[in-house]
């Protein structure tokens, strides 16, 4: 690392500014047990954009009976507003993961907003109120180096065109590195085939973290375990059975089959009321909704500090 910067710094013109602290509104702390990131100060700042710096807070950002869609009789409201709204709490994702899936759900409605996604957004803000300094903390040590993977899927879960979300969480050092809440890109006949997909998402983000963790020195030599609360995608992964389930499953998403296989992967089961990646793919009650948030790693800045 030396040897880099001082060839950096022969070649242009820069100063070591030491350890980062603040980069692009994303704030580090270092602690003798770990690191912290967070985006506090950009959160205050986005509420302040808004007019909601002085809202009532909320537990959650979203609720379990929350159902949007396209609401084509709604009023509607000022569009760049709100993809400007949408765009800033897109920011904040780089490290609220909680924040993911309200997120991902309101970005769907960009074209032709209306006062009910509006809604939405503004308990985003009131959810982001309260918590303005939650952050991802990093523990060291030798526990939690291996990189560990949780995938899961809602089923038809758009009400207006019936695609079922994608979810999935990997973890590093207790707490969460990468994760992503996205709708599928094919209508799913069955439970099984929209779990199969989102596992097949989820295995290929896992052999491109691989080969990154490699690159910066922290190669992952033992197969990956992928946490699973479906035991039929379990048994489609290892054997091409229930061909009525699986029939209509697109070849490419079959990867994850040779993946298996090969063992790069390895399909787990775990029980539902503890898979981590529900807290990307569907609206939650509040105790749950915590729970699972503490399980991606996640603490409130004053931790760190204290």
């Amino acid at each position: 690392m030396q040897e880099f910067k001082r060839s950096m710094m022969e070649n242009f013109e820069m100063t070591d500014l030491g350890c980062m602290s603040y980069f692009l509104g994303i704030e580090t702390i270092r602690g003798n047990e770990g690191i912290f990131i967070c985006q506090r100060k950009y959160a205050e700042e986005v509420l302040n954009r808004f007019g909601m710096i002085d809202c009532n807070s909320v537990s959650r950002p979203i609720v379990p009976s929350t159902k949007l869609n396209k609401d084509p009789d709604g009023e509607l409201v000022d569009e760049t507003y709100f993809k400007q709204m949408v765009g800033s709490l897109m920011y904040l994702t780089a490290t609220r993961p909680d924040l993911v899936y309200a997120v991902s759900l309101l970005s769907r409605y960009m074209v032709r907003p209306t006062t009910m996604h509006l809604q939405v957004a503004k308990r985003i803000l009131r959810y982001l109120k309260g918590t303005q300094e939650l952050g991802i903390y990093y523990q060291k040590g030798e526990q939690g180096n291996d990189l560990q993977a949780y995938t899961d899927s809602d089923y038809a879960g758009d009400t207006d065109d019936r695609k079922s979300t994608s979810g999935y969480v990997f973890l590093l050092s207790s707490g969460a590195v990468a994760w992503s809440s996205k709708k599928q890109p094919i209508v799913t006949l069955s439970t099984t085939k929209a779990e199969f997909i989102a596992a097949a998402t989820c295995a290929c983000q896992s052999v491109w973290m691989k080969k990154i963790l490699a690159e910066i020195g922290h190669e992952q030599n033992e197969c990956t375990q992928i946490l699973c609360d479906n035991s039929s995608t379990i048994k489609l992964s290892k054997n091409p059975v229930m061909h009525g389930r699986s029939k209509h499953i697109d070849i490419k998403f079959h990867f994850l089959r040779d993946l298996t296989r090969n063992g790069s992967i390895s399909l787990s089961f775990y029980g539902t009321a503890d898979q981590i990646t529900d807290i990307m793919t569907k609206p939650l009650k509040t105790e749950t909704f915590q729970k699972l948030r503490a399980a991606l790693g996640m603490i409130e800045a004053s931790q760190m500090i204290s």
